[in-house]
């Protein structure tokens, strides 16, 4: 079943695209070519086939949380433009109250 010019169109308002007449006719037979490869993969999946969402198998690696030696809160602050109570002072946005 080849998609015609108005299911492009169909599609383009569900999607919020405004495509020209030209557009339509160009992108329809490039959509349906798509719509042919992606049936031709599905065809070659057996039952047999698990679906996975990686071609490798994934794996996390995890360290340990080290505790090092890093940098005074002083130091930090030195090179802020405002800090206050240790902490980095930025504008206050939305009317918030404190």
């Amino acid at each position: 079943m080849a998609l015609t010019p108005d299911d492009v169109a169909r599609l383009a308002g569900l999607a919020r695209i405004e495509l020209s007449a030209e557009e339509l006719e160009r992108l329809a037979p490039q959509l349906d070519l798509i719509l042919e490869s992606v049936a031709s993969v599905s065809e070659v999946a057996g039952d047999d086939v698990p679906a996975t969402s990686h071609a490798l198998p994934l794996s996390n690696v995890f360290r340990d949380d080290v505790v090092e030696p890093s940098m005074t809160p002083q130091q930090v602050l030195a090179g802020a433009p405002a800090a206050e109570d240790d902490r980095f002072r930025v504008p206050r946005i939305l009317d918030e109250e404190a």
